[in-house]
């Protein structure tokens, strides 16, 4: 069959996808997608959680005086406590804090005032039926989130510098700028879904963007080592331009990068959709989506976005620019020689008596052995032989 025929090409990297020479469309896509989130973050901006924005926060024991409260009624009734006195304050999903019997309920909301503050906790006590002194409350200040802001930035710029520094040594400076290129995509992008869906800006959505960083570069090296290994020393022949070199390495890594990023992304959407989705934990959506997204365009964008990155500021560089003008002149004279059509043709006529001579005595050639004659030559065509 054609498509399983395919497939056994793509599991072997011999699908010869197109995608170097398709990098103008792919640089196109790439500037929409990053218009379109900058263009989101102007216009919609960020919707901070309360750890950045500020806010009160509600904490309300599970069990009190032979009551049971579940994590929904907590959270409901802190709502309409909150909105009592606040119709349009913002209050986040409870959070469980420890288990059993001692566990307890955090909920969080938009700041109050003082006196509000007094008179939530009132119609909280009376709508679940306890005292009052039996919640206890606190404000968050915005200044914690802020903190944690400043460090991410420090630990990014940190990371990127480190990052940098290895690739321009394990590779070249082209290769890191390819790189930095991609994951900077990906952070807009995974930014821009944020900001499109107008989820909450948690901590834990600082720590899912730290955490794709890694992830996003690991997938853009596998790919970046190949091709080192398929243009090490390019210039020396004149079969392939750099683009199509590196085309080729991108296919010989396209079956690893998308069953990793399968297997990466399978747990992910286990916590998103399972986990936020069908159990109702909220924290989790916030660190599940920027995981999900973040790792899905990381895949994408190291096989589409970096290496045409790559090829393109290589093919800039003098002596690249000489070794293609060089392999398209040869190409055009003899065009039996293209990649992937000129070796096959090659290797379909060459037999194995052409590629290794044959030797008297056996396959493994003796000292002193001489070649033993084509077949068909006959007799009369060994050195000293007799014609009958």
């Amino acid at each position: 069959m054609a498509g399983s025929g395919f497939v056994n090409r793509l599991y072997q990297g011999e699908a010869n996808i197109n995608i170097i020479g398709r990098r103008k469309m792919w640089f196109t896509v790439a500037a929409v997608l990053v218009l379109i989130a900058l263009g989101s973050f102007g216009i919609n901006r960020f919707h901070l959680g309360i750890e950045f924005a500020g806010g009160s926060e509600f904490s309300v024991p599970s069990q009190v005086a032979g009551k049971t409260f579940t994590q929904d009624r907590v959270q409901e009734a802190v709502r309409a406590a909150v909105q009592s006195v606040e119709p349009e304050a913002q209050v986040n999903a409870a959070q469980q804090v420890g288990s059993g019997a001692e566990a307890n309920f955090k909920v969080r909301s938009a700041a109050l005032s003082a006196p509000d503050m007094q008179e939530a906790k009132a119609t909280l006590a009376g709508d679940l039926g306890i005292e009052v002194t039996q919640i206890s409350d606190q404000q968050v200040s915005s200044a914690w989130g802020g903190a944690v802001i400043d460090k991410a930035i420090l630990g990014l710029v940190i990371f990127l510098v480190l990052v940098t520094a290895y690739l321009v040594v394990r590779f070249e400076w082209r290769m890191a700028v390819a790189a930095l290129a991609s994951l900077m995509f990906d952070l807009v992008f995974t930014a821009g879904v944020y900001s499109l869906l107008k989820f909450e800006l948690t901590p834990y959505t600082v720590i899912g963007f730290l955490t794709i960083l890694g992830y996003s570069l690991y997938d853009v090296v596998v790919v970046f080592d190949k091709v080192q290994e398929n243009t090490r020393g390019i210039t020396a022949g004149s079969t392939r331009t750099y683009a199509e070199a590196t085309n080729l390495a991108v296919n010989q890594t396209l079956m690893r990068s998308l069953n990793t990023g399968l297997v990466a992304l399978l747990p992910v959407g286990g916590v998103l959709f399972i986990g936020a989705g069908l159990l109702g934990a909220g924290t989790l959506k916030d660190l599940g989506l920027v995981l999900f997204v973040g790792m899905g365009v990381g895949v994408v964008s190291s096989i589409v976005f970096a290496a045409p990155v790559l090829s393109y500021l290589k093919d800039q560089e003098p002596r690249i620019k000489v070794h293609n003008a060089r392999v398209l002149a040869r190409r055009a004279q003899r065009p039996d020689e293209a990649p992937g059509r000129g070796e096959r043709n090659r290797a379909a006529n060459v037999t194995a008596a052409d590629d290794v001579p044959a030797f008297a005595g056996g396959t493994t050639p003796r000292p002193g052995a001489r070649p033993v004659a084509k077949r068909g030559g006959g007799a009369g065509n060994r050195p000293g032989g007799k014609r009958r």
